[in-house]
């Protein structure tokens, strides 16, 4: 795995750990240079995932956000500094953010 969490690198971890019924993952890194947590390269730090699994069904929005959260946490130690997640639990499912 390289230093820098690329979107690939997310949505393959995902996709393994989750089995999602529709995964987005959007690195929108670019959009927050010279704020704390970002890089001189514009990628790698700030991410958007918008994803649904039935392993979210009857879950609360927290325990969405930790399911994924816990996916991807050996990339929040490699400089991933900031999640924002939209969890649902199914493609018609309600949509909940953070």
């Amino acid at each position: 795995m390289t230093a820098t969490p690329t979107a690939a690198h997310l949505q393959a971890r995902l996709q393994d750990k989750l089995a999602p019924t529709r995964l987005e993952v959007l690195d929108e890194s670019y959009q927050h240079a010279g704020h704390a947590g970002a890089n001189d390269t514009g990628v790698g730090t700030h991410f958007r995932v918008r994803i649904a699994s039935h392993l979210f069904t009857g879950k609360s929005r927290v325990a969405r956000h930790r399911l994924v959260y816990d996916a991807l946490q050996d990339f929040i130690d490699q400089g991933l500094h900031a999640l924002a997640i939209e969890a649902e639990d199914s493609p018609s499912g309600s949509t909940t953010s953070n």
